[in-house]
């Protein structure tokens, strides 16, 4: 008979590293191969580094609020952000967060720029897939040179390309976003409608559903702006975000209109000269009207820059992400008797409780008197 031979036991902490090695090994080598082979996954990459290395240069503003040494004008604006955030979660109920309770000097005027892009003979964009936010019609960089390679390489493929500057960007609350000092160039109704309208950003978000996303903020972050100033009575900056309110619905309209007719000609065959025609003649039509009634009829924007502004299908694209459907907004906000915290909420339980187009689910609201 064999004697009996005692088994060692299985050193579970030994196996457990062993299986975590493996794993971590082979999520490294799936992450290599990905920014080998997708230029979307290195863009992600390089844009998570540059926003880590912005967030890690954070500095508390009740910190900056307490150092004498820091210009008063500057204390002066972080204090109006501080008072403006307390208003957006007390009185507007938005998701505030740990948003804007910090600063970062960037130091630089810009912040980052914003890449949209469009095909020349259709008012169709490209768009580009990222996680959380989804399907979104634009991208941004940090780095200035990387924005115009990419816009570069764009243009080369026949289409439509348009670059702006941007102060400001929200991770809708999954970080404690700062506030820039881009921002502060920006007068203090602006800089007020700025910090709601990314607050608001916070608060709803429908995935892949950026022209949406960006009216809703736009909305909320004008006439938030508005009831913020009234409740300080500084009727001024109140009057004049009511009429910057006013101008983004004319312009609404305007670019509405604008795309409409581009939409019709662009429906028909047309060879490669015709399209060029066609977008000569639209788009000088679209600049005789900043020249004249469209123009002389905003109240808080220079006619001259819309005059002058390049123009083509990736710049009314871009125009109309933060201006589509405002009117269904604000009869949603009359319904509500003018009361913006009311409406806000009206929006969000309507959004959340119908699937599908959140537009739609507005417009199918009982009494609403605005067609789709």
């Amino acid at each position: 008979m064999d004697p009996l031979t005692e088994r060692s036991r299985p050193r579970w902490g030994r196996l457990l590293k062993r299986v975590l090695a493996i794993v971590v090994g082979a999520g490294a080598a799936i992450v290599v191969l990905l920014l080998l082979v997708s230029a979307d996954a290195r863009y992600v990459a390089r844009a998570g580094i540059e926003e880590a290395r912005i967030l890690l240069r954070r500095r508390s503003i009740e910190k900056i609020l307490a150092d004498s040494s820091v210009p008063a004008a500057l204390r002066q604006r972080l204090r109006l952000v501080l008072e403006a955030r307390r208003y957006a979660a007390d009185s507007l109920g938005l998701a505030v967060g740990g948003t804007y309770t910090t600063y970062v000097d960037v130091g630089r005027d810009t912040l980052l720029l914003v890449l949209s892009a469009s095909r020349r003979d259709k008012l169709r964009e490209v768009s580009w897939t990222f996680p959380i936010v989804g399907v979104v019609p634009y991208k941004g960089f940090f780095s200035a040179e990387r924005a115009r390679r990419a816009g570069r390489e764009l243009d080369a493929q026949g289409l439509d390309v348009y670059l702006r500057p941007s102060g400001a960007f929200s991770t809708l609350g999954y970080f404690s976003d700062p506030l820039f000092s881009t921002a502060m160039s920006r007068d203090t109704m602006e800089l007020v409608a700025t910090v709601i309208h990314e607050l608001a950003h916070n608060t709803l978000y429908v995935k892949s559903q950026t022209p949406f996303n960006e009216s809703f903020a736009s909305f909320v972050g004008y006439r938030g702006a508005e009831a913020f100033f009234r409740a300080r009575h500084d009727t001024l900056d109140a009057r004049r975000a009511a009429a910057r309110w006013r101008d983004e619905r004319t312009l609404d309209v305007f670019y509405a209109e604008l795309a409409r007719r581009l939409d019709s000609a662009y429906a028909e065959p047309l060879s490669g000269d015709r399209v060029e025609q066609v977008r000569t003649t639209l788009f000088g039509w679209a600049r005789d009207q900043f020249r004249g009634p469209v123009g002389q009829s905003l109240e808080t924007y220079d006619l001259r820059w819309f005059a002058q502004a390049p123009i083509n299908n990736a710049v009314i694209i871009a125009e109309r992400l933060y201006r589509m459907n405002l009117n269904l907004f604000d009869e949603i906000y009359l319904q509500n008797n003018a009361d913006i915290s009311e409406t806000i909420r009206a929006i969000q339980i309507r959004v959340f409780t119908q699937a599908g187009d959140p537009y739609q689910a507005l417009y199918s609201r009982p009494g609403m008197k605005v067609e789709d």
